[in-house]
């Protein structure tokens, strides 16, 4: 279906986190496919902890509106660190917020990156 796979395309966009050096919490993204629509429209990704310890668990939290009624879906985590993949996870949309998802919401996930992560 063609708004899962856009849903899938923004929720992919949105956890290609760039990990950045700066003590900023608010972490850099941007979309995947550059002047496309997508039902989802992420406002902000935050990193608790900023920077990462590799090897050690971090949260992420996504937040994004939608005036879709969103039931089911995937979040696909692909981190990178200056262009170089760093870790990929695929998890059930739903795990990470209240389902149906509509209007603002958050998504939260966390992770913890393998030891061979690069110093953020």
């Amino acid at each position: 279906m063609a708004s899962d796979r856009r849903l899938h395309d923004l929720l992919l966009l949105a956890a290609a986190l760039l990990l950045s050096a700066s003590s900023a919490t608010a972490a850099d993204f941007g979309y995947c496919k550059k002047g496309r629509h997508y039902p989802v429209q992420v406002s902000s990704v935050e990193i608790v902890p900023e920077p990462i310890v590799r090897g050690e668990p971090a949260t992420f939290k996504i937040s994004a509106s939608t005036d879709k009624s969103i039931t089911k879906g995937k979040l696909v985590i692909d981190v990178t660190y200056f262009f170089f993949h760093v870790h990929s996870e695929t998890h059930d949309f739903c795990a990470g917020t209240t389902c149906p998802a509509t209007g603002e919401f958050v998504l939260a996930q966390e992770q913890t990156l393998p030891s061979f992560t690069p110093p953020a």
